[in-house]
């Protein structure tokens, strides 16, 4: 949640600044603001609303001039979205300008006190309030900006990651963070600071990233330093090579990131099982398996913890690993798991997924399993991400930079490496049949080429949508594999059109929801012809006796349920483990088309962050 973008060099900070926060927009917000300073001056612009506004705002407010400048794009926690809320936050005296992302807890007692020493605050933000401790910090103890930022942030208790301007010091821009994500860009004579590399990636492929309570005084034509925030010892840096290039964080001719993440699952499902799975020979190699087979050999129970689409990709591992390996699997959402006192033992394997890496509710989730022995492996996508650094071990899904808010290529290519696990423990219990094994490989191997024939689809796919667009309510239906996907394809609706929509077990709608059923619900039923189909049929009966409205997923050749029901998309035929890898190709190209016909915006839809570094 909340972006930052800083920059301290040679260039005009203004078009870098701007164009990196639309590189961040995917994160979600609801308002955005810039500093720039000129030699002399700070210039301040800042509005509710769109980067765009911004953009516009400042060519009419501010002189757009200046080699420093940080902006921010941000998420409403303490007050609402409105200008003065906005970022950046300026101290009493003007000379301090700060940015941030994360959550002061004890703000308020800090406010109070900060007020009886006469201060006076604009905002009803946390931000204001800690802008303005740095330079109490900095007036009482007589200390540079750098000091003052770190026994400032030593007395604050909560998530940050800032970027703090002192035109006193104007050679400089401080950065911290704790729990919220901050990389530098290295280039020539120049620094960028963002919170992630797609800001900067068209001018550096050097960066590094913070870890927690290190904080960087980032300098013109100096060495950068960074320090611990508690103890002040030296950090060397360390810089990485950026994976990624231009063209994965560009749209390429498609109308949203959405769309063209939901077509490249082909492609990005291959780029996971590349060089890990070779079919013909019988081998999946992952050295984060390999290294540690015993422990997951020797494991009582496998726990997994995500939140969101993670979440619903750990429930179909769930049915996946059980399935395989015969090991017992729990899911947990990682929010309710940190707070309820878990039984967690050292013979616990505990598997953390996010695509972000940075989501705060699975990072704590995850320091708290190691503090009660477990062994945590990853499962993300961000290399270089908190999660990838804090777990013992884990594997990258290789999916690429998903900017679309809705999560479409990262589950697909979670599922994956998630088979793929499960897989290679099968073959070490021998859980698994010879021919079974080498079967499940194969037609994983396959996987793409038929991904790519389920996006034929689309065009079926658009016509339904066009019908039941003006939907007020819908619900999703599968079993067994695939009752997570059903899950998915509703929270993917939710996400994007904002329609109602809930995922059931089918076999549970008698418990409830079959109440709701009347002639203007659409009903979406997962009904592959492996698994439980003859089951999902009567379900399917049941709907249609109700006068509910059936959009079916089915195998390619189906009979029976395209008799039964109103709209059917066709899938190739595959292993029913594998089937959620297809069958939720044409539930996020349903979401897709009917979000975009109810002129929803696909890609940063409301309330709604990427990367949710915040409880």
């Amino acid at each position: 949640m909340c972006g930052i973008v800083g920059y301290i060099g040679h260039r005009e900070a203004y078009p870098i600044v701007i164009k990196g926060l639309k590189r961040l927009e995917y994160r979600g917000y609801d308002s955005a603001g810039l500093m720039l300073y000129d030699g002399e001056n700070l210039k301040i612009s800042k509005t509710k609303g769109k980067v765009s506004d911004l953009e516009e705002k400042s060519n009419i407010d501010i002189t757009i001039n200046g080699t420093i400048g940080i902006g921010h794009t941000r998420w409403a926690t303490h007050g609402v979205p409105n200008d003065v809320n906005s970022h950046p936050h300026v101290s009493n005296s003007g000379d301090l300008c700060i940015v941030h992302n994360g959550i002061i807890e004890n703000y308020e007692p800090i406010k109070k006190e900060l007020i009886k020493r006469g201060y006076v605050f604009s905002s009803d933000t946390d931000t204001e309030v800690l802008v303005n401790l740095i330079e109490e910090v900095q007036k009482k103890e007589n200390l540079k900006l750098g000091k003052a930022v770190q026994v400032a942030l030593n007395q604050v208790v909560g998530a940050y990651a800032i970027c703090v301007f002192d035109k006193k010091k104007p050679d400089e821009i401080v950065v911290a963070r704790l729990g919220s994500p901050l990389a530098i860009g290295v280039g020539e004579n120049e620094f960028f600071i963002a919170s992630d590399a797609t800001p900067f990636i068209e001018y550096t492929s050097n960066a590094i990233y913070l870890e927690d309570e290190e904080m960087a005084i980032v300098r013109l034509a100096k060495p950068l330093k960074i320090r611990r925030i508690k103890d002040d010892q030296l950090v060397d840096p360390y810089i990485q090579e950026l994976q990624m290039n231009l063209e994965q964080i560009e749209k390429g001719g498609y109308d949203h990131f959405m769309l063209k993440e939901i077509y490249e699952q082909p492609n990005v499902i291959k780029d996971t099982y590349r060089g890990r799975l070779h079919a013909n020979t019988g081998l999946i190699q992952m050295s984060g398996i390999e290294d540690n087979l015993d422990k997951f050999l020797n494991a009582d129970r496998i726990l997994i913890i995500a939140c969101g689409t993670s979440w619903h990709a750990g429930l179909v591992a769930e049915y996946v690993i059980e399935e395989f390996t015969r090991i017992p699997v729990e899911v947990e959402y990682a929010s309710e798991f940190r707070y309820r006192n878990p039984i967690i033992t050292s013979k616990d394997i505990v598997i953390a997924i996010s695509q972000s890496g940075e989501t705060a509710d699975t990072l704590a989730a995850i320091k708290l399993a190691k503090e009660k022995g477990a062994f945590v492996f990853g499962v993300c996508n961000v290399v270089g991400s908190s999660i990838s650094r804090e777990t013992h071990a884990g594997a990258y899904t290789h999916a690429g930079p998903e900017i679309g808010v809705a999560s479409t290529k990262a589950f697909t290519t979670q599922i994956t490496v998630l088979t793929m696990m499960a897989l290679r423990l099968a073959k070490a219990k021998g859980t698994l049949s010879t021919s079974d094994y080498f079967r499940y490989l194969q037609e994983l191997e396959l996987i793409p080429e038929k991904v790519t024939e389920t996006l034929e689809t689309n065009d079926i796919a658009k016509k339904i949508a066009a019908i039941y667009k003006d939907a007020t309510n819908c619900l999703y239906l599968g079993r067994g594999y695939n009752f997570p996907v059903a899950l998915e394809g509703a929270l993917k609706l939710k996400e994007i059109s904002y329609i109602h929509a809930e995922g059931y077990p089918a076999a549970e709608m008698k418990h409830g929801p079959i109440a709701l059923i009347d002639e203007k619900m659409p009903v979406i039923v997962i009904a592959p012809k492996q698994g439980h189909y003859d089951k999902v049929v009567s379900n399917i009966q049941e709907i249609k006796s109700r006068s509910g409205k059936i959009i079916a997923i089915v195998t390619k050749g189906d009979s029976q349920v395209k008799e039964l029901a109103d709209h059917v998309i066709e899938i190739p035929e595959t292993s029913d483990a594998l089937s959620p890898l297809l069958t939720t190709i044409p539930l996020q190209l349903l979401s897709y088309h009917i979000a975009v016909l109810r002129g929803c915006n696909v890609d940063q839809p409301r309330n709604l962050a990427k990367s949710v570094t915040v409880e």
